[in-house]
């Protein structure tokens, strides 16, 4: 089962890169913020690259003007996050996670087996918005879909 509003995010550690390779437990990213994560199934993948991250990367200060910070994932490396972030102009601030194991996504409820294309289990498309750890909306696409996880329509339907 998916995760669902209400619920408080679960406690897992992702990667990222800043100074250097950082582990970061997810109550320490969550706790007394607001968040949009946004997961892809994959970097450099077609309408991840096209679509998806450049859209939050276009509306990143419509978020930040509410207060919200922006945390991109995907169940890639931390060294792949970091170069397709690179490739998307990805401005500082706007997270970009690595759950490499896809141990968050499958603490979600939220992986795909993508073993039919050759890229293994991979997180589902899809966006949270999460206040102090707590889920307040999901935004969760369907296999194949680009609709509903989209910054412009995550924008027009934040709660308050």
């Amino acid at each position: 089962m998916s995760i669902q509003v209400g619920d408080r995010v679960p406690e897992v550690t992702l990667k990222r890169l800043r100074e250097g390779l950082e582990t970061i437990d997810t109550y320490t990213l969550f706790d007394g913020r607001k968040v949009v994560l946004f997961a892809v199934p994959g970097a450099f993948t077609p309408t991840c690259s096209a679509r998806h991250l450049p859209g939050y990367v276009e509306h990143f200060n419509d978020f930040r003007s509410r207060g919200i910070e922006v945390f991109c994932m995907a169940v890639n490396d931390p060294f792949v996050m970091q170069a397709w972030a690179k490739t998307q102009s990805v401005p500082d601030g706007l997270q970009m996670l690595s759950d490499g194991n896809g141990e968050f996504t499958r603490a979600l409820g939220l992986e795909m087996d993508a073993s039919s294309s050759g890229m293994g289990i991979r997180s589902r498309r899809f966006a949270l918005y999460v206040e102090d750890g707590i889920v307040r909306a999901s935004f969760i696409e369907e296999p194949g879909q680009f609709e509903v996880s989209s910054a412009e329509y995550v924008l027009e339907h934040l709660p308050g």
